[in-house]
């Protein structure tokens, strides 16, 4: 008998078992990788007896390894706002799937604690650019605007160092900065005792998101603007952070960041309008490789001969 932790490597999916394992203290097997390393089901081997947790990855995605772990008869806890698609019926799963624009992984799991670590899921929730849900979370807590951009601050570097093509793109790896945060029940003792690995996220995004503010876009209208990053550390690095901030610097328009693989092809984010937060996983599904959620997803490798179709698909899906 086991308990194997598997969860997504960006702010979501950490803050989420930071709160649970503040919550519920326990030694387990951790299993994540990069933000776009989903299908987490397929890496373990469950047995009869496995305790397993599961945050911030969709269902549907990992569907074939559920199905698995629960003929073998482990237990599952499920947390996620994903597209998830049918939801096996099984007395060995306890599924929490709400996959509504405005909620995340954390805040569902701060749900499930009553609150606890609520300022972890505050960090979470600004970490997938759910602002105006953070804000809600944290007004009962009466925070300064200064405690309030901390926690903001935090919830975007730890996302932002989730995105890359492999781990060798990361300055932690998802495991190693989970290891480093989960340890406080309180993201602000994380920035105050943890100073140089706070500054190195830090650092990192501000030199990241500073190589990307003269990049143009390849394709822009009122209704959409894509744009194309080179296949280069860096731009791996802040693809989905870059996102977040094209979709909040211009709230009515969609927008696609598009990085060039090593093989050719492109690794997608979208984000839906900030003001009708709905479409992006759908348009994303239409592609071999796509999935997401209706305000946030991306194409994992959309084959470079492709780009004009997305483009057209995606302008034409926002344009209606």
């Amino acid at each position: 008998m086991a308990n194997i932790d598997l969860f997504n490597g960006d702010a979501d999916g950490i803050c989420a078992l930071t709160q649970l394992r503040n919550a519920e203290p326990l030694e387990s097997t951790l299993v994540t990788g990069v933000k776009r390393d989903i299908q987490l089901m397929d890496k373990i081997e469950a047995k009869a007896g496995d305790k397993i947790t599961v945050l911030d990855i969709s269902l549907d995605k990992n569907r074939e390894g559920l199905h698995q772990a629960l003929e073998a008869g482990a237990e599952v806890f499920y947390v996620d706002h994903h597209f998830a698609g049918d939801i096996p019926e099984s007395d060995k799963l306890t599924a929490i799937i709400n996959p509504a624009a405005d909620v995340c992984t954390s805040i569902l799991v701060n749900h499930h604690l009553n609150g606890q670590f609520v300022e972890w899921a505050i960090t979470g929730a600004f970490g997938d650019n759910l602002k105006n849900s953070a804000n809600v979370l944290a007004k009962p807590l009466n925070l300064s605007e200064q405690q309030l951009s901390s926690l903001e601050n935090l919830g975007i570097y730890i996302n932002y160092n989730g995105y890359g093509s492999n781990l060798d793109d990361l300055h932690f790896t998802p495991e190693e900065l989970y290891r480093k945060v989960s340890v406080h029940a309180s993201p602000f003792d994380f920035i105050n005792d943890s100073r140089e690995s706070f500054e190195k996220l830090e650092n990192g995004y501000n030199s990241d998101m500073a190589s990307a503010a003269s990049l143009k876009p390849e394709f822009a209208n009122d209704a959409v603007a894509a744009y194309i990053l080179p296949n280069e550390a860096w731009a791996r690095r802040v693809s989905g952070v870059y996102s977040n901030d094209l979709a909040n610097g211009t709230p009515s328009r969609a927008h696609a960041v598009l990085t060039v693989k090593a093989n050719g092809n492109y690794l997608i984010s979208v984000r839906a309008p900030l003001d009708n937060k709905t479409g992006a996983d759908e348009l994303c599904r239409s592609f071999a490789t796509g999935g997401g959620r209706a305000a946030a997803a991306g194409v994992n490798d959309l084959p470079a001969d492709e780009l004009q179709t997305f483009i057209d698909r995606f302008n034409q899906f926002y344009a209606d």
